[in-house]
């Protein structure tokens, strides 16, 4: 990976390209397993001010929202940030992966659903400690990324890296997180047939 901002803008013309279709696409996929493994490890008095990174089309924050809490969305795609305060109602901030500017300790969680296997690996600890800068002392992190064998490239126009569970935990501790719990998804299901792995830290 020789540049990663080309590869997280060829990324992000991809999802440009297909924001409706995307939306449509998503629009009924359950993510409350997750949303769920963020809110019970979070020790803050509701409501809590969680930040949704790459919140797509605004499915998530409404989520958040409809159970009494404060989301607010980030993503790099202009239509998904438009659909996402239309759908939503929820502050969203355009801003890409690699160029966050998040303020320091101001979320009680970051909710990662199926975004940071985008981040180039060389870039992810820079993004990590960003993350890790937003939460509260004692904030939570959830992640959800599809798994493989640390495989980094690219998937039709866009880019990632399957990461195993040792691999993925090693880089996430290295940031300064400490473990709280990790399965895989769908639900009920054989691990051969669960692409998903979702894992909650606590920051530090």
């Amino acid at each position: 990976m020789s540049d990663p901002w080309s590869a997280a803008q060829r990324t992000l013309d991809h999802y440009r390209s297909n924001a409706q279709a995307f939306r449509e696409g998503t629009r009924e996929h359950d993510v409350s397993q997750n949303i769920d493994a963020l809110l019970r490890h979070i020790r803050a008095e509701p409501p809590l001010r969680i930040l949704d990174l790459g919140c797509g089309p605004g499915r998530d924050l409404r989520a958040f929202k409809a159970r009494g809490h404060v989301a607010v969305g980030l993503d790099g795609t202009e239509a998904f940030v438009d659909m996402a305060r239309a759908e939503s109602g929820c502050e969203v901030w355009q801003q890409d992966l690699l160029q966050l500017q998040l303020p320091s300790a101001s979320f009680d969680g970051v909710f990662a659903n199926a975004v940071l296997f985008h981040v180039p690996s060389r870039e992810l600890p820079r993004v990590l400690a960003q993350l890790h800068e937003t939460l509260r002392p004692d904030g939570v992190l959830f992640c959800s990324n599809p798994r493989g064998h640390n495989e980094e490239g690219w998937s039709g126009d866009r880019y990632g890296v399957w990461y195993d569970w040792p691999a993925w935990r090693q880089r996430v501790l290295a940031a300064g997180f400490t473990e709280l719990e990790h399965y895989y998804r769908p639900a009920g299901l054989p691990r051969a047939q669960q692409p998903w792995l979702a894992s909650v830290w606590r920051k530090a």
